[in-house]
């Protein structure tokens, strides 16, 4: 399936097949033939009474992580669908996410409240995630700079910039990915303000490279954008896979509270099959 461009193999482990490896998960987003899938996704029985599902997520790399925003629209999708509902809740290592039908293949996921303080990204020092003291280029001459911190199940670092398609986020973004501030590395987003209503938005995701869209990233540049004043709280985001609705509920520039972020846009079904 895909969420907005973002290609992922789903596998449904639920009838006792064995549980995916990093090794595994790598052969299968990336078989000798070439990528054939941002992240590797396994829906797996619950892990208590609370959820339908649990579901489990690795990077292209093999490494697992605790969210993906447009995979989660996908595995409620198919949910959904089995249980003939307008609801669902599934387990992750990021949490609890609730999910709802949003019209024709499109989802909502309640993505759960930001977090914003810098040991919750985490950051390697004690930091203003507001305006993180981080720099890319020449000193006193930076092309990129001050950019916002904010944790969405996984981290990310957000950088405001006048023209999205002028950064070499391909050469950029891995040497970001990796930089010391992050020590769990970050996923890193180029975010663009449109109109009072929409932002264009490329992220680098951590262990994946560059896709053509990132739900968690979406969630975070509005996040970040709003706290600093640059936009509201509820904006349209222009990825490269076609457009998400954020709406961080709860959250503007001077509250405190962190709210929660809820994120609503499409799912496509593209094929299915079986793996030895």
């Amino acid at each position: 399936m895909n969420g907005c461009g973002n290609q992922f193999a789903i596998l449904d482990l639920r009838g006792g097949a064995r549980r995916l490896t990093p090794d595994l998960a790598r052969a299968i987003a990336e078989p000798s033939s070439g990528p054939i899938s941002d992240q590797v996704i396994a829906i797996e029985p619950p892990m208590d009474a609370a959820s339908d599902a649990f579901m489990r997520i690795w990077n292209r790399d093999g490494g697992e992580v605790e969210a993906c925003g447009n995979a989660a629209r996908c595995v409620a999708w198919l949910l959904l669908g089995e249980k003939g509902a307008d609801a669902v809740e599934i387990g992750s290592k990021g949490g609890l996410l609730r999910a709802a039908r949003a019209g024709f293949e499109r989802v909502t996921v309640d993505m759960g409240a930001p977090r914003l303080d810098w040991r919750e990204i985490p950051l390697a020092e004690a930091m203003d995630t507001r305006r993180l003291e981080l720099e890319v280029g020449p000193r006193g001459a930076p092309i990129l700079h001050t950019p916002g911190a904010v944790n969405m199940g996984n981290p990310h670092c957000v950088f405001f910039v006048e023209d999205v398609a002028a950064i070499d986020i391909a050469r950029i973004g891995p040497m970001l990915e990796h930089h010391p501030l992050f020590p769990q590395r970050a996923n890193i987003g180029f975010a663009q303000l449109l109109s009072d209503e929409a932002i264009r938005l490329r992220v680098w995701e951590r262990g994946a490279g560059l896709t053509k869209a990132c739900g968690t990233g979406a969630c975070a540049a509005v996040v970040a954008g709003a706290r600093r004043g640059l936009w509201g709280p509820a904006m349209r985001v222009i990825v490269d896979g076609g457009e998400l609705e954020i709406d961080w509920r709860g959250g503007s520039a001077h509250q405190a509270s962190p709210g929660r972020v809820f994120m609503t846009g499409p799912v496509e079904w593209e094929n299915t099959g079986e793996i030895d």
